[in-house]
Order: C-alpha cells, then sequence, then structure tokens
C-alpha cells in the first residue's frame, strides 16, 4: 500500500466489512434463537396423537402463549419437536449459505465503493500536488480556485492559493528590486563615463578638469552610499545575530543631536519628546533605522517645517511637514527604490532605500513599520518594536545637538 488512496481503501473497505459481518452475525444469532421454537408451534397441531413408548421422556412443551392454552398429547409434541430440529437446521443452513454468499457481494462492492469514495476525497490533494509540480516563474498567476463545500480540503485549497499570492507578490518584488537596483546602479556609472568621454575630450581647461573631478567624486559617493544601504539591507533581511539592551530613547536622542546641524541648515525645527524604553536587538541596526527615519522627515520637507519625534513604550513616531502625498502611494514607499516624487539627479539625492531598510531592521526585531499621509502635508512614520522591561531613569524632551553612533545610510 504505497499510495494513499489504497490506505483509505482499505480501511473503509476493511470497516464496511466488518460492519456487515457484525450485522450477520447478529441476524443468525437471533434466528437461531426462535426458530425451533417457531416450528415446533406451527407444526404441534397438525401432528396425530399418539402414544410414546414407555422408556422415553415427555420433552418440554414450548413456552410460547399458543402452547400454554393449547391441550397437546405428549406424542404430539415429541413429534413435533423433531420435525422442528430437522427444519431448523436445514432453515439455518440455509440462511448460512444465502449469508455467505451476500457478505461476499457486500465485500466487494464495500472494497469499490471505498476505492471510490478515498479518490473523490483525494481528488482535490492530486490537483494541489499537480500544481505544486508545474508550478515555475511563468504561472504563478494560476490558482486552484476549488469548488466545494466547506470543509478541512476546501480550507487546504485556499490556503494554497493564499501561498501563491503570497509567492507571486515575493517574486514580483525581487524582480523589480533587481531591476530597480540594476538601474540605479548603472546610472552613476553613465555619468562618470560622460564626464570622463565628453568632458575630458579636447585637452579641456583646469576650471573644466576640476569641475569633472568633483563631479566623478560626488558620483563615486553616491554609489558608495547605495551600496552601503543594499548591503545594509541584505544584513537586516538575514535577522539578527545578536541582541542586547538598546534605549531606544537614547538612540533617538543621539540621532537628533547629530542631525541638528542639517536641520539648522534647511530652517527646520526637530521637537522629540522620549520617554524610557529599552528594546532588545542590534544597536546599529536600530540607530540606521531611527536615523533613516528622522533623515527623511528631514530631507522630504520644505523651510520652516517641522519634525516631531515621539518616543515611548508603543514605540517610535516620526511625523513632518511637507509636500502633500498620496495616500495610496504610502505603502509602496517601503519598497526598495521607491520614492514619493521622481528623481531629479540633485546632488545629496538619497537611494530610495530609508524606508525599506526602515522596514527590514523592524521585521529583523520582531515589529511592524508602517506609515500616514498627513492632512496637511508630510508623513506619519510609526515603528512598533517589543519593548524590555522599563528603565527607572526619566529623560526629558531634547532638541540639542551631539554626535551620532554609526554611519549614514541612503534615504
Amino acid at each position: 500500500m504505497n499510495s494513499e488512496r489504497t490506505r483509505l481503501a482499505a480501511l473503509y473497505g476493511g470497516l464496511l466489512v466488518m460492519a456487515g459481518v457484525l450485522l450477520l452475525a447478529i441476524v443468525y444469532l437471533l434466528v437461531s434463537e426462535g426458530v425451533y421454537a417457531g416450528i415446533v408451534t406451527a407444526v404441534a397441531p397438525a401432528v396425530p396423537a399418539s402414544r410414546l413408548d414407555a422408556a422415553t421422556a415427555a420433552p418440554a412443551l414450548p413456552t410460547t402463549d399458543w402452547a400454554r392454552t393449547a391441550v397437546l398429547e405428549p406424542g404430539q409434541v415429541a413429534v413435533a419437536q423433531k420435525v422442528g430440529t430437522v427444519a431448523g437446521d436445514a432453515a439455518l443452513s440455509q440462511l448460512l449459505t444465502v449469508s455467505g454468499v451476500s457478505l461476499a457481494v457486500y465485500s466487494a462492492l464495500s472494497v469499490a465503493l471505498a476505492w471510490w469514495m478515498a479518490g473523490r476525497v483525494l481528488r482535490p490533494v492530486g490537483v494541489i500536488t499537480a500544481r505544486a509540480r508545474r508550478l515555475s516563474g511563468s504561472n504563478l498567476h494560476e490558482r486552484l480556485a476549488l469548488k466545494a463545500p466547506p470543509g478541512e480540503l476546501k480550507e487546504l485549497a485556499d490556503t494554497f492559493d493564499g501561498m501563491l499570492d503570497r509567492i507571486q507578490e515575493l517574486v514580483a518584488a525581487r524582480q523589480r528590486f533587481a531591476a530597480n537596483a540594476a538601474h540605479e546602479l548603472r546610472t552613476p556609472l553613465a555619468v562618470q563615463r560622460a564626464a570622463a568621454e565628453i568632458g575630458l575630450a579636447d585637452d579641456p581647461p583646469p576650471e573644466k578638469v576640476a569641475w569633472i573631478r568633483d563631479k566623478l567624486i560626488d558620483t563615486a559617493a553616491s554609489s558608495e552610499r547605495l551600496i552601503e544601504g543594499l548591503l545594509l539591507l541584505a544584513v537586516s533581511d538575514e535577522g539578527l545575530r545578536r541582541r542586547e539592551r538598546v534605549a531606544l530613547d537614547e538612540t533617538t536622542a543621539a540621532v537628533a543631536d547629530a542631525l541638528a546641524a542639517e536641520a539648522r541648515e534647511r530652517s527646520i525645527t526637530v521637537e522629540v519628546t522620549a520617554r524610557p524604553v529599552t528594546v532588545e536587538g542590534d544597536a546599529v541596526l536600530l540607530d540606521h533605522l531611527v536615523h533613516n527615519l528622522v533623515a527623511n522627515a528631514l530631507r522630504h520637507n520644505h523651510p520652516g517645517g517641522t519634525v516631531r519625534v515621539r518616543v515611548g513604550p508603543e514605540g517610535l513616531e516620526v511625523a513632518n511637514t511637507g509636500p502633500v502625498v498620496d495616500p495610496a502611494t504610502v505603502p509602496l514607499l517601503f519598497e526598495p527604490f521607491r520614492r514619493a516624487r521622481a528623481r531629479r539627479h540633485a546632488p545629496g539625492e538619497g537611494a530610495g532605500l530609508g524606508l525599506s531598510i526602515v522596514a527590514s531592521v523592524a521585521r529583523a526585531h520582531g515589529g511592524v513599520a508602517g506609515a500616514s499621509a498627513n492632512p496637511g502635508g508630510g508623513l506619519t512614520a510609526r515603528v512598533t518594536l517589543p519593548t524590555g522591561p522599563p528603565r527607572t531613569c526619566s529623560p526629558g524632551p531634547s532638541v540639542s545637538g551631539g554626535r551620532r553612533s554609526g554611519p549614514g545610510t541612503p534615504s
């Protein structure tokens, strides 16, 4: 028995045959108990009266209502009982023969029915197996869409369809990531080649050479930030290799201090409200998470705007003023190389990895990252992280300058 259908057929068929055997046994016992008395009762009135031999003892009378009311001679009862014994044996023998033939036919039908039922029950499993064998990148759009009453197999088919939905989304996201990464990496190379081939042609003057040198340095720095961001994204996607207690409020205050000079340069007010929060995780990755959120809030803002940072047991929240963001595009901003506005190739422009790194780091710590568009413009990003036991210290709000604990990442 190498298949589930064979096992189920054997199980179902065996149970049906056992039920048939039990039923026939019960019928035989019930019939054998009453067949002799019934025959004697029916035959005795038709037997003529006669005397028995002196040595022959009169048998007991049948214990039926009719026998108790009828007047029979002892010889009538003896003859009727002998006839009943012979007739009863013949009837039981015939019953056994008919029952045996019926049981054989019933057993064959039971096995055939069990085989058919097992195949019908396992048919959705066979469909799922065949679809899984044919599964490839070219037919991920196909679904089972099993039409069946609610039950375990219907739930299994729907779960398989849901799994295909998630796989298709993941494959599509990986394909977009590969295409966008190739485009992002090709752009600085094209700029460098154009600057070298066109800008340095025909013996350019020193001023142009200096400009081309600065352009090549800026392009190389942009490529370096992009590669650092891709490496950080890959590291955070792998999960945490070490865990330690990290004071998220202190990390947030240090990031705000490190970005204070950029905030003053952009004429943006940064307000930080931090309550003591301890997170079990990687201090460097959490520093990148906070830095990317605050840096995005600064760089996607307008002069005179505001960035509000709140840290507490409920998590980290960064809200900023700025251009109006379409609410439908907000979930897409957490995908790599996605931007709220089209890329302008301006100096200092991010690579579009900031929020995707935030989401990846949050997942690595068992948390969730999300965002919503503000009605008046700008974005509110929220990160929820599992927190550890509270600390006794209680630092107040801070908007001061300072030094950041880690390198910057692309926003």
